[in-house]
């Protein structure tokens, strides 16, 4: 008999542009200790659906129905005071590009001290940043904290990235394309770290793309979103042929 783990999060929203809508009565869950990778083309609402459940999509002009509960909580209706004590503490966020989402003038033991204080107001223990960045393959040394995050390589910027988003040891790490400005083998290394987080730390992890080999490499579950809709939901293998019905080519491609 298989016993069902505890869903870290659940939901079913809808999410608009004004008059447009983007996603339609999008249902889904992600239980404790699972990956499950979101895939879809280029407009399909994936990032969307990324920021609805972040509590974000307003920031972009969007608007979001529904509900969304995680560990038992609903977050559609709390505060931005609420939602402040939610993100980077029980929901981590690792976005596409370093670039983009890192302050490249800020030294990196900044950016750790500032996520740190973010939702604590004592300070960070003794030697608990060196375990941080060497859980996620970076250096400890003076001289890498002393870098600005400018300095920095993609490489290097995407697992300060992830560094941060577990900081607080999240119960979910959403992750919107977190590989696809990467070359093959930085790829390689951060889905085989995502992974790491999952088994090590139990981590539920929200994994989304467009690249059906790297999410048939670390999910548990894949779910398709065409036009706004989950249209098939399963296994990687069980998904293979019905991901041909929604991308011209994806059939073609082998797991």
């Amino acid at each position: 008999m298989t016993v069902e783990k505890a869903r870290v999060l659940e939901f079913r929203i809808s999410a608009r542009y004004g008059a447009r809508e983007v996603l339609r009565e999008v249902a889904g869950h992600i239980a404790a200790n699972e990956i499950v990778a979101l895939v879809g083309l280029s407009g399909s609402g994936k990032s969307t659906l990324a920021l609805s459940l972040l509590r974000l999509l307003r920031y972009r002009g969007g608007e979001v129905t529904g509900s969304i509960v995680l560990e038992g909580s609903e977050l559609i209706g709390k505060s931005d005071r609420e939602m402040r004590a939610v993100l980077g503490k029980r929901i981590g966020y690792v976005p596409q590009s370093p670039a983009s989402a890192l302050n490249d003038r800020l030294r990196v033991e900044t950016l750790l001290e500032e996520t740190w204080r973010a939702h604590s107001a004592t300070k960070a223990p003794d030697g608990f940043f060196t375990k941080l960045l060497d859980s996620v393959q970076l250096p400890q040394g003076p001289d890498f904290l002393r870098q600005s995050a400018g300095q920095l390589s993609t490489g290097q910027g995407q697992r300060l990235l992830i560094a941060l988003a577990i900081m607080h040891q999240p119960a979910l790490l959403i992750a919107d394309e977190p590989i696809s400005a990467l070359d093959a083998i930085t790829q390689a290394s951060v889905l085989k770290l995502f992974q790491q987080l999952n088994q090590r730390d139990g981590t539920a992890i929200l994994f989304i793309s467009h690249d059906l080999l790297s999410i048939a490499s670390i999910s548990h579950r894949v779910e398709i979103l065409h036009e706004g809709r989950i249209v098939e939901s399963g296994t990687h293998e069980q998904l293979l042929l019905a991901s041909g019905r929604y991308a011209e080519g994806w059939g073609n491609l082998k797991f």
